[in-house]
């Protein structure tokens, strides 16, 4: 796994800091005026009662005006630190700090095909293609679904991605439902896996992923999902889908206000709902419309770090969102993204870091991409962590023994230690000839072999029959009710 920590290890290690303490400060009192002056719509009726009874005031039926001191306390209430675990129980995420871990996205329509290069719908079978592929890349920490399947019933769909997600991988999961109804039973899928509801609370291994209509408006679903687990005492993220230019200022500090006005009238809604419960906040500020193309696209520099500084100094742990593309294929543009995308995440310490292999700002998903993005993170992994600089390292001894007519190619000490530097797997280094005789690939058509051999010989840990046979039962029974 890739547990990437920027600026919290042995020998310190690369870190960046866009916002100032100063200016998180002063984001975060400007969002605490929108709360009390502007104040936010929500949409559902138990929110609105806990919200009344907690000391927000309510005009025109759901127009709710949130003090500071119910964030205050909100914040104080919700854990700094969250652990997911893998699916045998074992802890394999400790979100804290600036501890980074990676994963694929969601939802994606589309599919760049790893052997046809088609560009095409994605189906089923793309998902499980997809959760094999994240189970066997020694970087990916967690999976999301990656794909929306074309070729089952659509009112369902949640459901068969949750079951394939429960049956191949034992990594954390981050699941998305369509409707509340999913949400529900994504969560009694995970605690038949695990053994009841006592059992996953203790040792929570999935989270849904919650998106909010804005920053200012809250929809029924997204708040019963919210609430819910709540309830349940489970982890959940908490993301208004905000759009500077068109749901916000088109200003980066505008937008960014907005969006996390939402996220902090959430964060008040659970904690109202069950104090302790987990939250885990975007990493992102106001996504930015491209007001060329009205695209909201993924990969650009404005969204990047400064929310993640703003989380820091809010001391939540965060959901962020790297090696992304809006390129249409995968080519010299989105490797560049991918790569700048992972790096600023990792220097700031984003901690879930979700959406790698993500092409066309979200439309289209690659396996191939996804495999690359592996790559860059072992690439980051090595930078992050900085650079051992103790006596046995300097070397004087040594340099001083074989002085300057010798030669180190052959001491011990270059045999003992030449493993620690970085060695691609996919990343080509050989000269031009050898590059040739070694087939000539380009990067993508090394990567798109590493899939290839993955899905082909790679058997992920199954559930246990009877188990297997329960979920997928949770599965048919909301597809006998449509």
């Amino acid at each position: 796994m890739s547990n990437i920590r920027s600026n919290e290890v042995s020998f310190g290690s690369a870190r960046f800091q866009r916002l100032s303490e100063r200016q998180s400060q002063k984001l975060y009192w400007a969002t605490l005026q929108v709360l009390e002056r502007t104040g936010v719509r929500v949409y559902e009726q138990e929110a609105l009662d806990l919200l009344k009874k907690g000391g927000a005031s309510i005009t025109d039926g759901n127009r709710v005006r949130i003090p500071s001191a119910l964030v205050e306390k909100a914040l104080s209430t919700a854990p700094k630190r969250v652990t997911l675990y893998d699916r045998k129980g074992n802890p394999a995420m400790p979100v804290e700090g600036h501890r980074s871990f990676f994963g694929s996205g969601s939802d994606c329509l589309n599919i760049i095909d790893h052997r046809s290069d088609e560009r095409r719908k994605a189906v089923l079978q793309d998902v499980v293609d997809g959760i094999t592929l994240c189970d066997a890349l020694p970087n990916i920490d967690f999976v999301m679904c990656m794909f929306l399947p074309s070729d089952v019933k659509q009112a369902v769909l949640d459901r068969y991605e949750m079951e394939v997600m429960l049956n191949y991988t034992t990594k954390p999961i981050i699941f998305v439902t369509t409707e509340f109804s999913g949400c529900v039973d994504a969560v009694e899928m995970a605690e038949i896996v695990v053994g009841g509801a006592e059992a996953l609370r203790r040792k929570p291994f999935v989270a849904p992923y919650i998106n909010v209509t804005t920053g200012l408006i809250h929809n029924e679903d997204a708040v019963q999902k919210l609430l819910y687990m709540a309830e349940k005492g489970l982890p959940t993220t908490y993301i208004p889908s905000t759009q500077g230019g068109a749901t916000a200022p088109v200003t980066l500090a505008g937008a960014m206000v907005v969006a996390q006005a939402g996220v902090m009238a959430g964060l008040v809604m659970s904690q109202l709902k069950r104090e302790g419960t987990p939250f885990i906040m975007p990493g992102w500020g106001g996504n930015m419309l491209d007001m060329r193309t009205t695209v909201q696209p993924y990969a650009d520099p404005d969204k990047r770090a400064m929310v993640l500084d703003y989380g820091h100094y809010l001391g939540l742990p965060m959901f962020a969102l790297a090696g992304v593309s809006d390129s249409k294929m995968v080519d010299q543009q989105a490797a560049a993204e991918a790569a700048m995308t992972l790096m600023t995440d990792a220097l700031a310490g984003g901690n879930i870091v979700h959406d790698l292999g993500y092409l066309e700002s979200g439309l289209t998903g690659s396996l191939v991409q996804l495999t690359i993005c592996d790559e860059i993170l072992n690439w980051l992994e090595h930078f992050v962590k900085g650079v051992d600089v103790s006596d046995e390292a300097l070397g004087l001894d040594l340099i001083d023994e074989i002085g300057p007519d010798g030669f180190y190619l052959e001491h011990d000490h270059t045999f003992d230690n030449f493993r620690d530097r970085w060695y691609p797997e996919l990343f080509e280094r050989n000269n031009y000839d050898g590059w040739l005789a070694d087939g000539g690939k380009t990067l993508a058509e090394r990567a798109a072999d590493k899939v290839n051999k993955i899905l082909a010989n790679h058997k992920p840990e199954p559930l246990p029959d009877d188990i297997a046979a329960a979920v997928h039962a949770v599965v048919q029974r909301a597809e006998d009710a449509e």
